[in-house]
């Protein structure tokens, strides 16, 4: 039995009449009744009652037609689903982000703007570090990632340069330096630093790194965080002060003020996008064509 074989029932099922279901399919009638007849012996049933001026459903014929249309319906409704998919205007993207990434509005946008097109696709976010971020992508538990840093071994993966974020001061509400607008790396040389731990944050905590050495000055970092945001309320509880992509000052958190970092060293965080180099989802695809357009 083929799905041709179901759709030649139901029309003539509809018609009520063989000759005029075979001139809505463009066959000739007696190859039609064939098929029919064909279908009747494969089911072991009579599915028409023959008129002198037409057909009729039996009882199994009813049933049958019950059936068979729900049939080519889901085979209409597969078929669409395979071309929207294929279009990517269906699907699901797995998103992964480090702590400091989902902070900088072209995420968030980004996101926004791909649904508002394409609303059928769903989105899943996962927050990690840049190690296990890529781990996801090469076991194909992500789709793609927001990261800081590049890769050391791409092994499979392609990385996109997105844009590079300038830094900002947090420092505790009282400090003494919240009364300059603006702030140098050297104006921080005698501060505790509180730092983004380094096997989790290689990227920021690697560019702070250097910026300071570059200035002239080893930091002095106090405490390290397991998370970006936690190095924030180790600054609200007055231990020390911590530098951040400038993305993060939108956070408000009671007893941090920020101020922007100016002068030279520049110092500046990438933001970078992941995914696998042999990607071949036309959503996740036409997402990341969005991100770097936007970017």
């Amino acid at each position: 039995m083929e799905l041709r074989h179901l759709r030649y029932f139901v029309a003539v099922a509809r018609e009520g009449h063989v000759t005029r279901a075979a001139e809505k399919l463009h066959i000739q009638q007696p190859p039609l009744s064939q098929q029919i007849r064909a279908l009747e012996r494969e089911i072991d049933a009579t599915l028409f009652i023959r008129h002198p001026r037409g057909v009729s459903l039996t009882d199994a014929g009813r049933s049958f037609l019950v059936d068979a249309e729900a049939i080519l319906a889901a085979v209409d409704q597969a078929t669409v689903r395979a071309r929207r998919t294929a279009r990517g205007e269906t699907g699901r993207i797995a998103v992964g982000f480090t702590t400091s990434a989902p902070f900088h509005p072209l995420v968030a946008r980004a996101i926004r703007e791909f649904r508002s097109t394409r609303p059928d696709v769903s989105f899943v976010l996962e927050e990690s570090s840049s190690g296990e971020l890529l781990a996801g992508l090469r076991e194909e538990r992500l789709d793609i990632a927001f990261i800081r840093a590049g890769l050391a071994d791409p092994q499979g993966l392609t990385v996109h340069a997105l844009l590079q974020e300038e830094m900002s001061a947090a420092l505790p509400a009282r400090h003494r330096l919240t009364r300059r607008p603006k702030l140098t790396l050297k104006d921080l040389a005698a501060e505790d630093f509180i730092l983004y731990r380094r096997p989790d944050g290689r990227g920021l905590y690697d560019v702070i790194i250097a910026a300071c050495s570059e200035a002239g000055f080893s930091p002095h970092v106090s405490q390290e965080a397991p998370r970006i945001v936690s190095t924030l309320n180790l600054v609200a509880a007055g231990l020390g002060i911590t530098i951040v992509p400038a993305s993060l000052s939108r956070l408000p958190l009671e007893g941090v003020t920020y101020r922007p970092l100016t002068g030279r060293p520049a110092l500046k965080v990438p933001l970078n996008l992941a995914c696998r180099r042999d990607e071949h989802s036309a959503a996740t695809l036409g997402f990341i064509d969005l991100v770097r357009q936007l970017a």
